[in-house]
């Protein structure tokens, strides 16, 4: 229960600390200071998890992370559904309380859907945006997975190498997509839009709940394919 407990925790809080963030300073890449303020503030919050909860539950606060390390065999299908079902949660619980604190603060969330995951970068286009948050998720993943393996040398630094890669795909990901590769990350703010009035985030949540698992199976198989097992 601890490690469910740990993961809805920094679900919540990267949801809390990356999506505030947007709403508050804005995506717009050609201004182009919001956007990278909300890419840091992702990576920021994997790092300061990675070292808090990471003893915990390994942090991979992402139903996408999950499946790559449950596929790579690294927990059980036990665990994998208690760590989705916690996620969401948070994601949920993080993206109600920034909801609650807009709202009783009268600030303006310029991201117009607390956050949430679109199309709109990439012409409404389904397909682009599938394509998108596989491969960025394959990116993602891959870097989580080889960091982490017990061939890996990195030690102490894994979670600042897992940070920077979160960041980098949010650079080029936030003006197409805004950038899910975490299924829990964009079905929190999908929902508390819909409560709020906003449908538009939630008719395309679906594809940013199968494109980052896609992406993360593929980088899980392909992991397996050509690491090099320790004789």
């Amino acid at each position: 229960m601890k490690k469910y407990v740990a993961e809805f925790i920094g679900t919540m809080t990267l949801v809390i600390l990356g999506c505030g963030t947007a709403m508050l300073v804005g995506c717009d890449s050609a201004n182009g200071g919001g956007y990278i303020l909300t890419a840091f503030a992702f990576g920021l919050t994997i790092v300061a998890m990675a070292y808090s909860i990471g003893n915990v539950s390994g942090c991979h606060i992402n139903p996408a992370v999950s499946l790559g390390v449950l596929i790579n065999g690294g927990m059980e299908i036990k665990d994998f559904v208690g760590y989705i079902i916690a996620q969401c949660l948070g994601a949920f619980a993080g993206s109600g309380l920034l909801a609650l604190i807009f709202n009783l603060g009268g600030i303006t969330d310029k991201t117009g859907g607390f956050g949430s995951n679109g199309l709109a970068g990439v012409g409404g286009s389904a397909v682009a945006g599938l394509i998108v948050e596989i491969v960025l998720t394959f990116i993602f993943v891959m870097a989580i997975l080889g960091v982490t393996s017990s061939n890996a040398s990195h030690g102490s630094f894994a979670g600042i190498v897992i940070g920077l890669t979160l960041t980098v795909v949010h650079i080029l990901g936030i003006g197409l997509t805004g950038t899910s590769v975490n299924p829990a990350r964009s079905i929190g703010p999908a929902i508390v839009a819909a409560i709020s009035g906003n449908t538009a985030p939630i008719a395309s949540v679906w594809v940013f709940i199968v494109g980052p698992l896609v992406g993360a199976a593929l980088a899980a198989f392909t992991y397996k394919a050509i690491e090099i097992k320790k004789k």
